[in-house]
């Protein structure tokens, strides 16, 4: 292996490739990527690049710094506006992304080891069925990642990922805990690369646009490529570049509907936030608002990077750029200073971006998407048949070429494992054992029984989201984001019974989904029917039933 180089002063045409072209064996195996999306049926199978941004909403305005970004991919392609996580973080976030799967498909529930957040069981399960593992194996693609990859990665298992990634640049999460944009490692393909404090050549933003660069100017022509740029921004600490750090200085958090209201009707975690907040609490999470802004214009210097040396290099045309966060964030929202891993709109919903040959320019989908469909759908564009696969998601390419007539889902599964250890937060000691991320006003994000799991639909006459809650209340919060788009009401009592059962059990039928049983028909479809032997899992066991017409 050797090490990517930094990109040169300016793009480099008819520069040295060092990879060897594809051998008869692999042609061989490339028969199973051809003729089956009409995608890559062509002499030039197309190019895949993704970038993933760390913690970047949707909901408050999280696009609006973007501008350049918008206007090169966004204008020039699709733009999806009910785009959804299935789980609101990181590491379970970006695994569903990876396999294509619901975080009970994966077992990855939360940032730590014990959590199976990179793994050992992760890298030798379900790693080498990664989406980008396929594209390398079986399609002949040229793998590249830099950046974020899981918070437990770190150097030493550089050396495993051979069979993921061709080549690579990725932040030691186990050192650095999680996003930084100085003094920082690298593990550029297992070799480690420190990092200190002088912008030029250390802030981590614009270290990955270069070594991506460096990879588009030496990487083979001979083959088809596939990029993921996961970027630290807006993470904190929210470092913005030097030339950055005054911008946005009338910006401040939105004031919406639900920013520093009490949480009522909800579940205890939410209701115990102090409100109204602090005015120290309000200027910490609007000075944390404008930062995560001002990191925001890195990644769109970026993006623009990326787009002109892909032109320049005559590769943009047949190049698909996704864009997209692996979860929302909130600021203020029911009294919570900042953090995500809450099961609302705020932190469940993300900016996806889509252009790519075929795809027409400013269009706006308003399909019901996930990420466990980037998998699949990239997949699909190598002429690989995601059906092969054990994924949870499904192709959005049908939607991307305009496809008239079209059968989608209704609804997709949110599900989240609360953190919490039995022992009581110092910085909260009024509270009980259990709960965690708490601010120094004793206002805590999280908690072992902040375990839910959520049915969001989205059809042609509903807009409903049915959570319940794995404690000892079984808690149960349902919204009508049609009347109620900022879920300030829980409407779980004053509900249909019937329909609450049958949004029930269909929970548990998504929470023991895999492969095609989690494309069902929804509640909602015409094709619905209730059929208990899809709530059994892998093991022959069931959920319990949870539902009464009292739930609360």
């Amino acid at each position: 292996m050797w090490l990517l180089p930094l990109a040169p002063s300016g793009p480099r045409r008819n520069s040295p490739r060092h990879l060897p072209s594809c051998s008869a064996a692999l042609l061989l195996l490339l028969g199973s990527c051809l003729g089956v999306s009409g995608v890559a049926t062509g002499s030039r199978r197309p190019n895949v690049v993704l970038i993933l941004t760390d913690d970047q909403d949707e909901v408050l305005g999280g696009m609006t710094p973007l501008k350049k970004t918008k206007a090169l991919i966004g204008e020039m392609g699709m733009t999806f506006s009910s785009a959804y996580v299935p789980s609101a973080l990181c590491c379970p976030s970006r695994a569903s992304i990876l396999t294509g799967k619901y975080p009970h498909n994966h077992h990855v529930v939360n940032n730590t080891l014990e959590g199976n957040c990179s793994s050992k069981s992760w890298q030798k399960i379900q790693e080498p069925n990664t989406f980008p593992a396929i594209l390398r194996s079986m399609c002949g693609y040229q793998t590249f990642f830099a950046g974020k990859y899981l918070n437990e990665s770190k150097t030493g298992d550089a050396g495993q990922r051979d069979h993921l990634i061709n080549k690579w640049a990725i932040l030691n999460l186990v050192e650095e805990k999680n996003s930084k944009y100085y003094n920082y490692t690298l593990s550029i393909n297992g070799k480690a690369r420190k990092h200190g404090e002088n912008y030029s050549v250390d802030y981590l933003t614009d270290v990955l646009a270069n070594i991506s660069l460096g990879f588009l100017d030496y990487k083979s022509n001979s083959e088809p490529f596939f990029m993921m740029i996961s970027t630290p921004a807006p993470h904190s600490p929210w470092t913005a570049a030097p030339q950055y750090q005054k911008s946005f200085q009338n910006v401040f958090a939105p004031r919406n509907k639900n920013f520093n209201i009490h949480g009522t009707n909800k579940h205890w975690l939410i209701r115990q936030a102090k409100t109204p907040m602090t005015n120290s609490s309000i200027q910490f999470l609007d000075n944390a608002f404008r930062k995560r802004w001002q990191t925001l214009l890195s990644v769109d210097d970026l993006v623009e990077k990326l787009v002109k040396r892909l032109e320049f290099n005559g590769e943009l045309n047949n190049t698909y750029i996704f864009y997209t966060s692996d979860n929302g964030y909130h600021t203020g929202q029911f009294s919570l200073p900042i953090d995500k891993r809450q099961l609302y709109e705020f932190d469940i919903k993300v900016p996806l971006l889509v252009r790519g040959p075929g795809i027409k320019p400013n269009q706006t989908s308003k399909m019901l998407v996930a990420n466990i469909d980037l998998g699949p759908t990239i997949l699909d564009i190598a002429g690989y048949n995601p059906n092969k696969t054990q994924m949870d998601g499904m192709s959005l390419l049908p939607i991307l070429k305009g496809a008239s007539s079209l059968t989608w889902r209704s609804d997709v599964l949110v599900e989240y494992q609360g953190e919490g250890r039995n022992v009581t937060d110092p910085t909260c000691p009024l509270l009980s054992p259990g709960v965690s991320q708490c601010f120094p006003d004793c206002v805590c994000e999280d908690a072992y029984n902040n375990t839910y799991a959520c049915v969001r639909t989205l059809s042609a006459q509903w807009n409903l989201q049915y959570c319940e809650f794995d404690d000892q209340e079984v808690f149960v919060e349902v919204y009508n984001l049609t009347a109620d788009p900022d879920q300030i009401t829980n409407i779980a009592k004053s509900i249909d019974p019937e329909l609450l059962g049958k949004m029930n059990y269909r929970l548990m039928m998504l929470q023991s989904c895999s492969g095609p049983n989690c494309r069902t028909p929804g509640v909602f479809d015409p094709g619905y029917r209730f059929d208990p032997r899809l709530m059994f899992n892998n093991q022959g066991s069931v959920r319990t039933r949870r539902f009464s017409k009292s739930p609360l």
